[in-house]
């Protein structure tokens, strides 16, 4: 049964002098740094079957909380528990390794989904041709375009049969043919019992989605009684006094 429990979660950036993060492996130059915290005493559960639209201004936290549930990012504060198999395309670059192929980032994403590296070296021709990528598919993902990398990132949740769908802004990167092939999967894996949570700025595919709306703010994580509301509550929030 699929679960998602994020308990008083605290994420934190390091910026050195020109506001660029830094890893945490550069501990010299990270007690210079300014700390700034992308999130912090956030808590939520999400169970199974439910589709979560998650929306916020620029800044909110919403790509990180995403990163946090997909295991990409450490709580600094906190902890994030999940049940169930994850499938993650996070936001342009769909969670890949740039300078790695498109054939490397798909052994490298199938591992780290819980695969077997034996099973996903065998699935890996499959995984080419639903990617449709060609010869693309030995070439660094540094040389794709959004699409493309979109398109691996799909290949792969395709072949893990992901129970957790997470979506950050990517879908909104990808054409008309493969939205359509998302969103089915999307609704498969919410019947099975899965969850799904996107963040993005398009609203109908959103409610296509989602029947769920979370909104995330500097005071926390809330739940909005429909999209057009959260629109009104972010604009009330930035607009001047």
């Amino acid at each position: 049964m699929a679960t998602i429990r994020v308990q008083n979660l605290g994420v934190q950036f390091h910026l050195d002098r020109q506001v660029r993060p830094v890893t945490p492996a550069m501990t010299r130059i990270r007690r210079r740094c300014t700390t700034v915290w992308a999130l912090r005493n956030l808590s939520v559960e999400i169970g199974p079957g439910q589709g979560i639209a998650l929306v916020g201004r620029n800044g909110a936290g919403k790509s990180t909380l995403l990163r946090a549930m997909a295991g990409v990012l450490p709580p600094d504060e906190g902890k994030v528990e999940v049940s169930g198999r994850i499938g993650a395309l996070l936001a342009t670059d769909a969670g890949l390794m740039t300078p790695l192929t498109g054939r490397e980032n798909a052994l490298l994403l199938g591992v780290l989904a819980g695969l077997p590296k034996p099973e996903v070296r065998e699935l890996i021709g499959s995984i080419k041709e639903r990617s449709g990528l060609a010869d693309a598919f030995e070439r660094p993902v540094a040389t794709y375009s959004q699409g493309m990398r979109a398109r691996l990132g799909f290949a792969v949740i395709e072949h893990v049969k992901p129970e957790i769908l997470l979506l950050d802004e990517v879908h909104e990167a990808i054409d008309e043919t493969f939205r359509a092939e998302l969103e089915e999967r999307a609704q498969q894996i919410r019947e099975a019992g899965g969850i799904v949570i996107a963040a993005g700025h398009d609203h109908p595919m959103l409610e296509r989605l989602c029947d769920r709306v979370f909104l995330l703010e500097d005071s926390g994580l809330h739940v909005a009684e429909s999209l057009e509301i959260a629109e009104e509550q972010m604009a009330a929030e930035v607009a001047p006094v």
